[in-house]
């Protein structure tokens, strides 16, 4: 599989998405517990508030904005802020090991499936082959986490599932009421949830945190 040409923007964009993968790897490598890990993730989400309100509604207009926004950016959200929202999230709501892979098919997941097929249109579907790709990836970050948890067969079947719902959420954005649903915010939560449902149903680990 070929890489997709990709502007260096582009370069920079995914090289920084991919760095918010030292964030979780700081609870992974035990530098951090869990609860600090949230309370890292709060004030990371709080500051990228802080600069959004700037940015949209007082003016704030930095160079680093150009070159890592879309234009579809300029008037919402921007990507880095809905990203940090989305891990936090999950990271306040679920437990570790449902948390920790969902964080990391957006941190690794999504950087990877963007080299490997760019798409022109905020609601074009990618390619079979990138949506293959991403979907493997986030297979391979999910089952370290979910199967010594829950066992091969549960933790495998939700690992499959958060990698299925994490790769649908990657390959298209929808457009609703003119707002592109950007997989920086949807990634991490539509993971943890599939992967949840299927550990609560075989009742093999604990879901929530």
């Amino acid at each position: 599989m070929a890489l997709a040409r990709v502007s260096t923007a582009e370069l920079q964009r995914r090289l920084v998405h991919a760095s918010g993968t030292g964030l979780v790897l700081l609870y992974v490598f035990g530098v951090v517990t869990w609860a600090q890990f949230g309370r890292l993730m709060l004030f990371a989400a709080a500051v990228a508030a802080v600069l959004e309100t700037l940015r949209l509604f007082i003016g704030l207009d930095w160079a680093i904005y150009d070159r890592l926004t879309r234009p579809y950016e300029e008037t919402n959200v921007a990507g880095y802020a809905l990203y940090m929202f989305s891990i936090t999230a999950v990271a306040l709501v679920f437990a570790p090991h449902l948390a920790v892979p969902a964080a990391l098919m957006l941190t690794i997941g999504d950087p990877i499936s963007g080299l490997l097929g760019t798409t022109r249109e905020a609601d074009e579907a990618k390619g079979v082959e990138t949506l293959g790709a991403m979907f493997l990836v986030c297979l391979l970050v999910s089952a370290p986490f979910l199967v010594p948890v829950a066992g091969a067969v549960a933790g495998g079947a939700a690992s499959v599932a958060a990698a299925l719902a994490a790769t649908l959420a990657d390959g298209f954005k929808p457009v609703i009421a003119g707002y592109v649903i950007d997989d920086n915010l949807s990634i991490p939560p539509v993971a943890a949830v599939a992967g949840g449902v299927v550990l609560a149903v075989a009742g093999a680990a604990p879901v929530v945190g």
